[in-house]
């Protein structure tokens, strides 16, 4: 399952029931239609504790089994920034359609911004068409706010720069002009090509 797995299933050891944690892991480690039915019936039962649905969403995220949306979604936007940075990754992996739509809300609401940073960082792996608008729209209000979640914003900063979409031009030029986010927001620019004349100075020409 891979070191993000190996991770999770040791955090969640300590909070977890012994029997019913070695058979998640069992089941998530078998990957077979008949493991990954339980796996999804463990999502379907209300009363599961939280690191038992994350194990059953992460192993179903991770091998394509879209039953696990709802779940990775909601962890997405969890108070844990651990947990939150596990369901991106499994989302990330999970090529649900719904995927970036969601993301974007989440990223996008006002009252959950401190908790956007996963989102913001997933919808940049994901490269879809809500990518750059989204995160124009992020940027654009924390660099207005009287609070800008720098954290938030150097995410956003960074992934415009990998999206390389000239859209972002403006704002990152006005990232460029916050202390926190200007080197980070030159190297953004440097990686679109078409702005690069416009962060440039025109040379001075010698008095004659």
């Amino acid at each position: 399952m891979g070191d993000a797995f190996r991770s999770l299933v040791d955090r969640v050891r300590a909070e977890a029931d012994p029997v019913e944690y070695e058979r998640l892991v069992a089941l998530a480690r078998e990957d077979t239609p008949g493991a990954r039915d339980e796996l999804a019936a463990v999502l379907a039962e209300s009363q599961r504790p939280l690191w038992a649905r994350e194990v059953a969403a992460f192993a179903l995220g991770k091998a394509g089994d879209r039953r696990s949306f709802e779940t990775l979604i909601f962890m997405l936007n969890y108070r844990d920034p651990v947990r939150c940075a596990t369901a991106a990754h499994a989302l990330a992996r999970l090529r649900d359609p719904r995927t970036a739509r969601a993301a974007a809300a989440l990223a996008t609401n006002e009252l959950r911004t401190g908790y956007a940073l996963h989102a913001v960082r997933l919808l940049t792996a994901l490269r879809a068409p809500e990518s750059v608008p989204t995160l124009i729209s992020v940027l654009q209000r924390l660099l207005m706010g009287p609070v800008h979640y720098w954290p938030i914003a150097e995410a956003c900063v960074q992934g415009l720069g990998a999206l390389g979409d000239r859209r972002a031009i403006a704002v990152l030029m006005a990232a460029a002009e916050h202390h926190r986010l200007s080197p980070s927001a030159k190297a953004a620019l440097a990686r679109i090509p078409a702005s690069q004349g416009r962060t440039r100075r025109k040379p001075v020409k010698p008095n004659r």
